[in-house]
């Protein structure tokens, strides 16, 4: 993960037709296939949504979770939204504006996940340490995920890939 002082990456080390980075929701970009992700691990989005689940399945494997079904259920689905939804619309092709239309779903899901971390803090599932640091990944993945959002709709979609037909017989 970056940080606030992490420095912007070489840009001529990078392959040219790739998002160079989408840091705290700023894109840096040239002429992208696909918003130029081979695989969508590759989204700064995805990654800090993944994060942020894998810090609440921390808190869910707690003892003072064990009883709270229904809030655990809905919790454990706000936060897996997030990033099942960016690798979804990535997934899905060649269209930015169908991808960005999953991303903003996965916004959404990240708003539900910050306001369900408030409940589990009153509810003093957690604490107000647990609190700060989750919200703050949070609000790092709304921003990134807006970023992404924004540059998915201010460029065209890349062209679609040309498959060649093997002649039949093959």
């Amino acid at each position: 993960m970056r940080g606030k002082n992490s420095e912007v990456p070489n840009h001529d080390a990078l392959d040219h037709c790739e998002i160079r980075r989408f840091l705290d929701g700023v894109t840096f970009a040239s002429n992208p296939p696909m918003a130029g992700f081979k695989k969508f691990q590759e989204i700064i989005a995805w990654q800090l949504s993944h994060e942020l689940k894998v810090r609440v399945d921390e808190f869910i494997a707690r003892p003072a979770f064990k009883r709270k079904f229904k809030f655990v259920d809905q919790l454990s689905d706000a936060v897996r939204s997030a990033p099942r939804n960016i690798a979804e619309g990535h997934m899905r092709g060649f269209k930015h504006k169908e991808f960005a239309q999953f991303v903003r779903i996965a916004r959404g899901s990240l708003g539900e996940t910050l306001n369900h971390l408030l409940d589990a803090y009153e509810q003093k599932l957690i604490t107000e340490s647990d609190l700060i640091s989750t919200e703050h990944l949070a609000k790092r993945a709304i921003k990134a995920s807006t970023g992404l959002i924004q540059y998915l709709e201010s460029t065209p979609d890349p062209p679609a890939p040309r498959y060649k037909r093997k002649p039949p017989g093959t």
